[in-house]
């Protein structure tokens, strides 16, 4: 098949070798045209996914209408606060292509409405059934073809198993569902949580604590999705307990990284000019917070982050504070 790839990052940039491994023909458009002809020449992909050499198969643009001339489906991995102006400016090229199935791969909310990537899509696009792909996939490790599982959600599931074809290899494994809800918080919010994990390693917390923060991420993470519509069990799977996990724990981990350096004592402001890549974490933290006080919600880990990233607290008192809460029971 070809897939229209839209987003040229790390994650886009994966699933586009993953494709290519099963077969397929990725076309990957990113909005710089002066990027995308550094890649085309060089076959590196420096900014995003430096060290990973991208076969000439694959197929970079920076034009909506060649990135969907020949779609026959769809994969959205730009950044959450791209998404709405991504989906207005290729609108007229999506229609024009047909309106093939879409899946997407972004983990995060629209800032300003607090909705779910796949509710933009229905919204702008039309897309009557749209899917979503989640699980512990660190963009590096599924470049380099380690072997990968994820989850691939949509209402229609004609839809989820297009996209589970699309995305099963021999390195790459995909499981379907029906809870589009559960499996894009889940996606958006363990980034807040391995923020939180990364502040514990750049304290020089050890492993107790870090363990204690994963595990009562993991409620809270359930407790709002349920709240939000999402099944309970989804976060016992790929998209809950294990993206939460693999995001929390690895070195390749932007969301982690960014918070290990604010436990060191750097200003967020530091560390966002010198990345490259997008922390969605950061970004996700005051939607969030948002849609848990709208449904009433306790979230005193996500609370702790937000403070620490757009209030001025101390990772060291956020610490604290989050100790000195009251005595509960664990289910509650």
């Amino acid at each position: 098949m070809n897939v229209a790839v839209l987003g040229d990052g790390g994650w886009g940039t994966a699933l586009a070798l993953t494709l290519h491994r099963h077969g397929h023909t990725p076309c990957v458009w990113g909005p710089s045209a002066d990027y995308i002809a550094e890649i085309r020449q060089t076959r590196q992909n420096r900014k995003f996914l430096p060290g990973v050499e991208l076969p000439p198969a694959i197929i970079w643009t920076a034009d909506p209408s060649t990135a969907l001339a020949s779609a026959t489906a769809v994969v959205l991995a730009v950044p959450s606060r791209y998404v709405r102006a991504t989906l207005g400016r290729f609108a007229p090229a999506y229609q024009a292509a047909g309106a093939p199935p879409v899946v997407s791969a972004t983990k995060g909310f629209d800032e300003t409405t607090h909705q779910r990537i796949s509710e933009i899509l229905a919204e702008i696009w039309g897309v009557a059934a749209p899917a979503a792909l989640s699980g512990p996939s660190i963009a590096p490790e599924t470049a380099r073809g380690v072997p990968t599982a994820v989850t691939i959600a949509s209402a229609d599931p004609v839809v989820a198993e297009t996209f589970q074809k699309l995305f099963c290899g021999d390195t790459f494994r995909s499981y379907t569902s029906n809870d589009v809800p559960g499996v894009e918080l889940g996606g958006a919010l363990k980034n807040v949580i391995a923020i939180a994990a990364g502040v514990c390693d750049g304290l020089g917390f050890g492993h107790n604590a870090k363990a204690a923060l994963i595990t009562r991420g993991l409620a809270e993470m359930t407790r709002l999705g349920v709240a939000l519509g999402a099944h309970p069990q989804t976060f016992s799977g790929l998209a809950g307990v294990g993206d939460l996990m693999v995001t929390c724990m690895s070195p390749q981990s932007r969301n982690r990284t960014l918070g290990e350096r604010l436990g060191r004592g750097e200003t967020l402001a530091a560390i966002l000019d010198g990345m490259e890549q997008v922390a969605e974490g950061v970004w996700t933290c005051p939607p969030a917070l948002k849609l848990a006080a709208a449904a009433g919600v306790a979230t005193p880990l996500m609370s702790q982050v937000d403070a620490i990233l757009h209030h001025g607290q101390s990772p060291r008192t956020a610490v604290i504070e989050l100790m000195r809460r009251d005595p509960r029971a664990e289910r509650d």
